[in-house]
Parts: structure tokens; C-alpha cells; sequence
């Protein structure tokens, strides 16, 4: 048994909080401002204590009201996106997608329309997260990108999504210059990408070259670090899948492209559950990615 006060009293509450007024309270949730007054006068009574201050035709929320009422409208946007599911056509689907959250907005958010398109049956769910999850024990979640490595886990299947070149890049007004490349990238800012799957040591190393013993800009997104070297701050060491949309507009170029060492990574994986690999939604999902990668990732 759930020790939480009754969901009529909760769902009055939320309302009242939000619009800071009995009166419209009431008229939302089509009841007399005497039924609102009386609900949460039972809920303060339950908390034992107030969670507004009365004032002429409005009420305030207490620090305590405003924390719950932030937990409360999270916790109805789920029950009411659940309830919407099973309103949906009988043949409706939906897909529970969870991804890392620079490839969410980099690649997969702009080439979801793609597969609406494609699949209208199937409805996405996303959800981003910087950690893999197990999805062995996750089950609201059917499949899952992950960036950098995967669970392994009996129960769960994973794929590699293909090789990517990890590359400087920058915007192309810094990539112009009389400077031989090897030169030039030294007298650059040079941008920390945190997560990425090579650092400005293995890279400098790998170029012979000494890295410059200066502090770096640093995100912890390759998002964030994409967007800083379109701006023009410096050179970033990110993967050429993330930056497509930049390098194909030109607002990215390859610093010294053919002149030094390219890194190449596994490093996105996509997850399931074995038992589940087969399930139309989840196959058609992990079908597209696959094929759409296969034909947009720039080529190795």
C-alpha cells in the first residue's frame, strides 16, 4: 500500500498551485471553489501543514507546495503521455527510444521525421542520457543508443553503429592561412570535447607533434563543443557523424584535411533485448538506423 494522500486531493492541488487561484482551479476541473477550499484544506491536513498563503482572489504556494507541485506536474505529464498511448489506433506502436544526448540532437532528432514518415504506425518515445542502461532491468525502454561503449549483458543484444572518423574541425575562416597546418593548429584554441573518443594528447602524439601547454576551452557535450567551434572559438577533436549537418552547410571544415593522422572509432552502439530483436517496432527501428547510417555517415 502506497502511503500517498488521495489522488482526487493531489489532482486538485496541482491544479490550484499552477494557476495560483481556487476560482480557476474550480473552473478547470468544473467544481465550486468551496469543493477546491475543502480539498486542500484535507490535504494540508494530511501534511500537517499549510501549503498556500491566503490573499484576496489569489492564493500563494509555500516553498513546500512549489516543490511538489514541480514533482507532481512531471509525474502527470507520464500518467497523461500513458493514457494518451492507449487511446491510440489498434494497430499504434510505441517506441521507447533512449539516447546519448549528442547524438539525440545531432543525428537522430533532425532524421526522426524520416522514419515517422516511413513507419506512421509507430510512435517514438525519446529520452536521453549520458549512461549506458541495462536494459535487462530498464523495461520502459525498448532500445537504446549508447556512446562510447555498451553494457554487455546476457539478455541484451548490442550492434556497433559503424566506424567514425574523429577529426579537428573548425570553422572554415581558421582553417585559412598562409601557416603550414602543422604550425597553425599549435597557435590555435585548441577545444576539449570531454567525452570524446580520442584527446588532444593521442592526437598530437599520434601527429608528432608537441601539444601546447596552454589552458583549453572544455564541454562536456559534444554538442556544446560542436556549437563553440561553429562560432568560431577554436579546433575541436569530435566525431565527423555528429558534426554532418556543419561540415555538409561549411560551417565546419576538416582542419588540414590529408595532412595528418585520422582516428578511427567504434563509438556508438545501439541495444535491445534479445528476446525482443524480432518485435516489429524494434526491428523496424534498429533496420532504419542501420540503413540510415550506412548511407549518411561520412565516408571512412
Amino acid at each position: 500500500m502506497r502511503r500517498i494522500p488521495n489522488f482526487v486531493l493531489l489532482r486538485t492541488f496541482e491544479a490550484a498551485a499552477r494557476l495560483q487561484s481556487f476560482a480557476l482551479a474550480a473552473q478547470e476541473l468544473h467544481l465550486t471553489p468551496s469543493t477546491i477550499s475543502h480539498q486542500i484544506k484535507e490535504l494540508e491536513d494530511y501534511f500537517g501543514r499549510a501549503m498556500f498563503v491566503r490573499r484576496n482572489r489569489q492564493v500563494e504556494p509555500t516553498p513546500e507546495a512549489l516543490r511538489l507541485l514541480g514533482s507532481l506536474s512531471r509525474v502527470f505529464d507520464v500518467v497523461e503521455a500513458a493514457c494518451a498511448e492507449v487511446q491510440l489506433a489498434p494497430d499504434a506502436q510505441v517506441l521507447a527510444v533512449y539516447a546519448a544526448p549528442s547524438f539525440a540532437v545531432k543525428w537522430l532528432g533532425p532524421r526522426l521525421p524520416g522514419f515517422s514518415a516511413a513507419h506512421p504506425n509507430i510512435t517514438i518515445r525519446l529520452s536521453t542520457g549520458a549512461e549506458p542502461l541495462d536494459l535487462t532491468r530498464v523495461h520502459d525502454v525498448d532500445v537504446a543508443i549508447s556512446y562510447g561503449g555498451a553494457l554487455e549483458r546476457p539478455g541484451m543484444e548490442t550492434i556497433a553503429l559503424g566506424v567514425e572518423r574523429i577529426l579537428p574541425l573548425c570553422a572554415p575562416q581558421l582553417a585559412v592561412s598562409d601557416v603550414e597546418p602543422a604550425a597553425r593548429i599549435r597557435a590555435l584554441t585548441l577545444i576539449d570535447s570531454q567525452l570524446s573518443r580520442v584527446t588532444w594528447a593521442d592526437w598530437f602524439a599520434a601527429n608528432h607533434l608537441r601539444l601546447p601547454d596552454r589552458p583549453r576551452p572544455s564541454f562536456d557535450r559534444a554538442a556544446l563543443a560542436i556549437a563553440a567551434a561553429v562560432d568560431g572559438m577554436g579546433v575541436i577533436l569530435e566525431s565527423s557523424l555528429l558534426a554532418a549537418r556543419e561540415l555538409s552547410r561549411g560551417e565546419l571544415v576538416e582542419f588540414g584535411a590529408g595532412v595528418f593522422h585520422q582516428f578511427k572509432k567504434e563509438t556508438h552502439f545501439v541495444s535491445c533485448r534479445s528476446n525482443e530483436r524480432k518485435r516489429e517496432k524494434v526491428d523496424a527501428f534498429i533496420s532504419w538506423l542501420l540503413s540510415t547510417l550506412g548511407s549518411t555517415a561520412p565516408a571512412s
